[in-house]
C-alpha cells in the first residue's frame, strides 16, 4: 500500500512527464553516438522492495521503452533483485541513467547493465568455496583417522 501511494504522487506524475521529454531527447541524440562496452538491453536491480510486483515493475520500467521481460528474484537469497530486458538498447541506457537512484517504497534503485563475466565469477568463486571446504572436511578425516590409528597401535605395543 505504502509503494501504491508513492506510484501515483503528484512527484511521479511529474517525473513521469520528465521522463518523457527526456527519453525523446535521449532517443535522438542517442542515435548517432556511440555506447561503451557495457551497455547491453539487459539490467539487474537490486534493492527493490521485497513486495513489489511484475506489474509495477512494468510501469517503472516502462516508461524507458518496451520491455520484453521482467525477472523477479523470489527465493531467499535474490529477494529484492530483478531482471529488465528491453527490446532496445537506448531505451535499456535511458533506464539505467534515469532511474538508478531512484526512491521505490523507501528504498533507492540500484541499477546496473548485466555483466555475464561478472555473475560468472562470482558463481566460480562459490564453486571453489564449496570445494575447498569439501577439501578441508576430507584431511580433517584423514587427520583423525591417521590418529586414531597411531593412538590405537601404541596402546597394543604396551
Amino acid at each position: 500500500a505504502e509503494y501504491f501511494a508513492v506510484c501515483h504522487s503528484p512527484t511521479l506524475r511529474a517525473f513521469n512527464q520528465s521522463i518523457n521529454i527526456m527519453s525523446e531527447a535521449t532517443r535522438k541524440a542517442g542515435a548517432n553516438s556511440r555506447l561503451p562496452p557495457e551497455v547491453n538491453r539487459i539490467l539487474y536491480v537490486c534493492n527493490l522492495p521485497f513486495k513489489i510486483t511484475s506489474e509495477e515493475m512494468y510501469e517503472i520500467f516502462g516508461k524507458f521503452g518496451a520491455v520484453y521481460q521482467i525477472r523477479l528474484g523470489n527465493a531467499r537469497d535474490t529477494r529484492g533483485t530483478a531482471f529488465v530486458v528491453y527490446e532496445d538498447i537506448y531505451d535499456a541506457k535511458s533506464a539505467v541513467d534515469h532511474l538508478s537512484g531512484f526512491n521505490v517504497g523507501g528504498r533507492y534503485l540500484v541499477v546496473l547493465y548485466y555483466q555475464p563475466s561478472k555473475f560468472q565469477r562470482r558463481i566460480d568463486a562459490e564453486e571453489k568455496k564449496k570445494e575447498l571446504e569439501t577439501l578441508r572436511r576430507q584431511v580433517k578425516a584423514k587427520k583423525a583417522a591417521i590418529a586414531a590409528a597411531e593412538g590405537g597401535g601404541e596402546n597394543e605395543a604396551s
